[in-house]
């Protein structure tokens, strides 16, 4: 029955829809409009390259999967065996509107599908050096959050015990928590408050290095250039411009401004039907990181430069939200680095178009 299956299939275009999770993989097959198989296996890429090639000898395999905790890793190995692989955002996943079944077989049958009838979207899938190289950019980010959650939780611990009458009100910085360790406090708070303390020192000194990197990547020479025209627009400085080009890759895959607005989530979003058009908040595709970032040096874009300061104003006139304008500043912006990049030449100041 095998063999027959594999003069039958043989030559023939092989669509497989794979939906991952920790400990095991869900396939399914389909070929000329039909699912030919669905099996499961354990979450081992030499099992399931061992599937492939067994069951479909000379066969055009295409696989394709959802991004998502999994990485790119198992695209890179499919890639290297010489096996066509996609990878495709998870929210671009075309599906039926009136579906309530949701199960690792329903969606390895609905990427099956979409692969074998084309209505799929491919995510962008960075090399492996500059997968690892970003990996500094969001483990900085990551301590940075963490390094919140600390100096939070110091403010909670003085805030619960009464401790907190003779300190300053508002945000502090960061060598006020430090002369923390001066106060005279009971036994068992003096413990904590040190505690707290050594592991704010600790992230602070993790958070340095990871700052000296970033500082290096940026030399890198497959980099340098890209950061050194991004660093030319208002508000952006060198570390921005690093995460930004460790993130966004060649802004030439992009077909214009537009696209990478689209992709950084600064567009709005759309309900409209029949007559009645509907425009709403900004879509929110893509990294929040991302958009935080430009967020942050549009503010500094509209102390800068003529051009941003006029659109800020304009738009939060037209809307009343300082809010949507600082948005809209942040979406010109992104064009704008991209055309900077693509020209060659370093931003001008004050330039309308």
């Amino acid at each position: 029955m095998r063999k027959m299956q594999e003069y039958r299939l043989k030559g023939k275009g092989i669509f497989i829809g794979l939906e991952d999770s920790k400990r095991s993989w869900k396939l399914c097959v389909r070929s000329e409009g039909m699912i030919i198989h669905e099996t499961s296996m354990p979450a081992r890429f030499e099992v399931l390259h061992s599937y492939l090639r067994g069951s479909y000898p000379e066969c055009k395999i295409k696989v394709m999967y959802e991004a998502g905790f999994g990485g790119f890793w198992l695209c890179d190995l499919l890639r290297q065996e010489g096996i066509d692989c996609i990878v495709t955002p998870a929210h671009k996943v075309t599906q039926e509107k009136v579906n309530k079944v949701k199960t690792d077989r329903v969606d390895a049958r609905r990427l099956a599908l979409n692969l074998e009838k084309g209505d799929y979207v491919c995510c962008w899938v960075p090399d492996r050096e500059r997968r690892e190289d970003r990996q500094i950019s969001r483990t900085l980010s990551q301590m940075q959050d963490t390094i919140k959650t600390m100096l939070n939780r110091i403010r909670k611990f003085l805030d619960y015990h009464g401790l907190n009458g003779e300190m300053a009100p508002g945000a502090w910085k960061r060598w006020q928590y430090r002369n923390l360790r001066t106060m005279k406090l009971g036994e068992s708070l003096q413990i904590c408050m040190e505690a707290y303390l050594d592991a704010l020192e600790k992230l602070e000194e993790i958070e340095s290095g990871l700052l000296v990197w970033m500082k290096e990547l940026s030399k890198k020479e497959r980099y340098r250039e890209a950061v050194k025209s991004k660093e030319s627009c208002p508000g952006i400085g060198r570390l921005t411009a690093t995460r930004l080009t460790l993130e966004w890759g060649d802004l030439s895959r992009f077909s214009g401004g537009k696209q990478l607005a689209s992709y950084t989530g600064l567009t709005s979003s759309e309900y409209s039907t029949g007559e009645m058009v509907h425009r709403g908040r900004i879509t929110g595709q893509g990294s929040g990181r991302i958009r935080s970032w430009l967020i942050q040096s549009a503010w500094r874009a509209v102390a800068l430069d003529p051009v941003m300061t006029a659109k800020f104003q304009r738009v939060w006139k037209n809307s009343g939200s300082k809010k949507k304008g600082i948005v809209a500043v942040a979406r010109k912006l992104a064009v704008r680095i991209r055309a900077v990049e693509l020209s060659g030449r370093p931003y001008a100041v004050a330039v309308i178009e």
